[in-house]
């Protein structure tokens, strides 16, 4: 069975791409994906803020005390013996890049302009496939509008393509208030894709200690339901590839973002879950349910669409007086 797709003008093997995540970092995880089907990785985000604080303190470090005596000269290394935050992640790139023959792409989170020009013109150069900016911040001023905020994610986009020539694909929230207009201004932009959508990590309350705290709670079969009605709104509409990502656990999740016209779709809690080899699980899964109704992705995919079901109003409004008009306890 084909079950070619195509995701950032590459040619894939299959639909699954194993999304961001620690996992992917480990080369031997890598090849693991890779020989279990994984048609294109995603590395984990380099961060811009994180890598520069890191560098600053290492300057820090290393300039401490160094003229107070003679001797303490030689308490350190050169600094060209250290390897930085970004040496290592570039290095992983190339490393990856020679590791496995699918698609390695590499994701970016910048806090600056110059940043994120920077960082993606390294990215490239490293040997990347693509590169999957990873757009996040909040909107915290009351003074700035949602348009602002807008601006400000088209303006980092049309900066790295200036900057970049391979593939950009662009990694969205959901909490946009048109999230549609704001895809087709990216498009025309210069997205080559985009992932939808990104999951944030909010903070809780500590009741003991009366501090904010963070943790990192995997993603659950009923988180696809958002991704799922945008996609299907969306697809057949855009020029630009559509990543399915988020709630992936099972082949049957694999399947629905596929119906409603996912190019592709993206995993990253089933694997750090149950481990790389549950990329054949899903793959498996996923033929199945094909070779079952001997059809292939490129034949399900868009069916249930909203440009394509007998009942677009199912992805909108109508859809949700029904479900609360019949509703019984």
């Amino acid at each position: 069975m084909d079950l070619t797709s195509r995701y950032l003008g590459f040619n894939l093997r299959n639909p699954l791409v194993a999304s961001a995540s620690p996992l992917n970092l480990d080369l031997g995880n890598l090849r693991a994906l890779e020989d279990h089907g994984a048609a294109a990785v995603v590395l984990p985000s380099i961060f811009q803020e994180q890598i520069e604080r890191e560098e600053e303190d290492r300057e820090r470090m290393l300039g401490a005390g160094a003229e107070s005596f003679p001797e303490a000269l030689g308490y350190f290394p050169p600094s060209a013996e250290y390897r930085s935050g970004t040496e290592h992640y570039l290095a992983t790139i190339s490393a990856a890049r020679r590791a496995v023959d699918i698609p390695v792409i590499a994701s970016l989170n910048g806090a600056s302009e110059a940043g994120w020009i920077d960082y993606a013109r390294l990215l490239q150069q490293a040997g990347a496939s693509a590169i999957e900016l990873n757009v996040f911040f909040l909107a915290s001023d009351l003074t700035r509008s949602a348009t602002q905020v807008e601006d400000a994610y088209v303006a980092i986009l049309r900066a790295v393509r200036a900057a970049v020539t391979v593939p950009i694909a662009v990694k969205l929230s959901p909490f946009f208030t048109a999230p549609g207009h704001l895809l087709r201004r990216l498009e025309a932009a210069g997205a080559d894709g985009f992932v939808l959508f990104n999951r944030f990590y909010q903070p809780d309350v500590d009741l003991a200690s009366l501090r904010l705290h963070y943790e990192v709670p995997l993603s659950a079969k009923a988180e696809i339901r958002v991704p799922l009605r945008w996609i299907g709104i969306l697809a057949g509409k855009l020029r630009a590839s559509l990543a399915a990502s988020t709630g992936v656990e099972t082949a049957e999740e694999v399947v629905k973002y596929l119906l409603v016209g996912a190019d592709v779709v993206m995993t990253t809690s089933a694997l750090l879950r149950h481990g790389p080899a549950h990329m054949r699980v899903l793959l498996d899964g996923l033929r199945a349910w094909l070779d079952a109704r001997g059809v292939g992705p490129a034949e399900i995919r868009g069916r249930m669409s909203e440009a394509r079901v007998r009942d677009p109003a199912a992805f909108e409004r109508a859809n949700y007086i029904r479900i609360l008009q019949g509703w019984q306890g």
